[in-house]
């Protein structure tokens, strides 16, 4: 076989030109039909569409300032169903807040059965501060409509990496990717166990308590444990050390799953650095809006309290806005009323990510998500970019 192909003479495949030309020409014309027809196409839109119109069907209430939004398909608007999702994704929430359009991811609390039943439940805590969280708790009803991105994030078990045990943390409203993770291994959607220590404040701050404990009496692949900083009404008093967690945790191997607060994230790294664990059987969602980046010990002090001049790049038309150095680059384009893309707003999806014409910027090690190719030609995103003095940035086109 080796011996006739190369006595074949390339020049001989050019006689063929003519032939498949007047072939081409004597075929009628047939329209081929639209890309939705094809079966795995339909597929691939269902589990990823550009969009989801949704509308708040019912609102769970369990404070002023932490509620459950039941969202189903806006059928109105052009949705028929909602997009099924793994346990610890998030769905990215569009807004508009005075003039000003953003989005803010939320992870999904319920499970995904619940989404093949029609519906996603989000669980919102108010942020001091958060511009998007004090609006929705004060603004959404039942009845309003609501976009939303299709579900996203890698915050998801999976087998081939993950052990068969996942030690989950959580803090605050980090809860809510851990609720999912429970029904799903309920339901038989993953098949791993889940030990979850939850860090909270006092017993009244503990989110989702009694549905947590009915699913301990209904399963033997989940257990929960409180502990709590400020009284002793949990199982645990203090903070989530690494000795707590090699008293809860397997014999064996055991992966370590983390979404909480920032400041949840500085104290309880330093501890699973004394696990010796491999880098592989530990995750982070990081929660919230990345803030105050001048306590990174290679951050540079001289910056602190600076103002820069940021210029954006939109299909060329450049617009000059102000931005401070503890702020990043999408939060300062956001409130000057930019549209960008954005999701995570954790530096990990790169949908936001921009070409840096210009300047010096900071991008926190934790929270660097860039590919190979993004640092080789200049790119940098947004939600995880700080300035360092006056920048210039091109970002691509947005649409909300």
């Amino acid at each position: 076989m080796g011996s006739k192909i190369s006595k074949l003479n390339p020049a001989d495949f050019l006689k063929l030109e003519p032939t498949r030309e007047n072939k081409i020409k004597e075929a009628p014309y047939t329209a081929l039909p639209h890309e939705d027809v094809y079966h795995p196409n339909q597929i691939a839109k269902a589990l990823h569409p550009d969009v989801q119109n949704l509308v708040v069907n019912k609102i769970d209430v369990f404070s002023d300032d932490v509620k459950t939004y039941t969202l189903v398909a806006d059928v109105d608007e052009g949705t028929k169903a909602v997009a099924y999702f793994s346990a610890g994704q998030y769905l990215s929430v569009r807004l508009k807040i005075g003039g000003v359009e953003l989005t803010r991811p939320y992870s999904i609390s319920s499970s995904p059965k619940m989404a093949l039943e029609g519906y996603y439940q989000l669980t919102i805590k108010r942020v001091e501060g958060g511009l998007a969280s004090e609006y929705i708790l004060d603004n959404w009803v039942e009845g309003t409509k609501v976009s939303v991105s299709a579900p996203q994030g890698v915050f998801t078990y999976e087998r081939l990496r993950d052990a068969k045990t996942i030690v989950g943390i959580a803090g605050g409203s980090g809860i809510t990717p851990f609720r999912s993770l429970a029904y799903a291994i309920e339901n038989g959607d993953e098949d791993c166990s889940l030990i979850l220590l939850y860090g909270s404040r006092t017993v009244k701050d503990i989110l989702f308590l009694d549905e947590f404990r009915a699913l301990e009496a209904r399963t033997d692949k989940f257990k929960l444990i409180n502990v709590l900083s400020a009284d002793d009404g949990g199982e645990e008093q203090g903070f989530i050390t690494a000795d707590l967690i090699k008293k809860y945790a397997p014999e064996g191997a055991y992966s370590i799953f983390l979404c909480g607060p920032q400041a949840m994230y500085e104290f309880v790294d330093k501890e699973i650095e004394k696990l010796n664990l491999r880098k592989k059987f530990i995750r982070h969602e990081l929660f919230g809006e990345y803030r105050n980046p001048e306590k990174e010990l290679d951050y540079p002090q001289e910056a602190v309290g600076q103002k820069f001049k940021l210029t954006v790049i939109v299909c060329g038309k450049a617009t000059e806005i102000e931005c401070d150095a503890n702020v990043t680059l999408l939060n300062a384009m956001e409130k000057a009323g930019i549209l960008a893309p954005a999701n995570c707003r954790s530096g990990e999806c790169g949908w936001c990510h921009s070409r840096l014409i210009s300047g010096n910027v900071y991008v926190p090690k934790r929270g660097d998500g860039r590919r190979l190719a993004d640092l080789k030609y200049g790119y940098v995103h947004p939600c995880m970019t700080f300035p360092l003095s006056d920048v210039v940035i091109d970002v691509p086109p947005f649409k909300a």
